[in-house]
């Protein structure tokens, strides 16, 4: 099946919005029967509302750190503060290492 990228218009704020053929084949491979009726700005404000009312709270933004690899010499970024000492693999020797043992 082949899709277009669509021209909707927002029921909340009335400005149109692309709806990609990437987005169209990624709702139709969860199942949704129906065209998001919201642009991501609109849907983004609705979705913290309901949070908030509902007294579910976001988690705060995740700190990232820059690091170079101990294996390979790459520069990545980890989601924790490195201990000096410590080795910090990149994705892919972290899981080579976990595969090797």
């Amino acid at each position: 099946m082949s899709f277009q990228d669509k021209t909707l218009k927002c029921s909340d704020c009335g400005k149109t919005f692309t709806l990609s053929a990437e987005e169209q084949e990624f709702f139709l491979s969860k199942g949704y029967s129906h065209e998001p009726k919201r642009c991501n700005a609109c849907f983004q404000e609705r979705n913290l509302s309901l949070s908030e009312n509902s007294g579910y709270e976001y988690r705060p933004i995740r700190q990232m750190f820059h690091v170079v690899c101990a294996d390979c010499g790459m520069e990545t970024e980890v989601p924790f503060q490195p201990r000096e000492g410590k080795p910090v693999y990149c994705r892919d020797c972290y899981r080579k290492l976990k595969l090797a043992v």
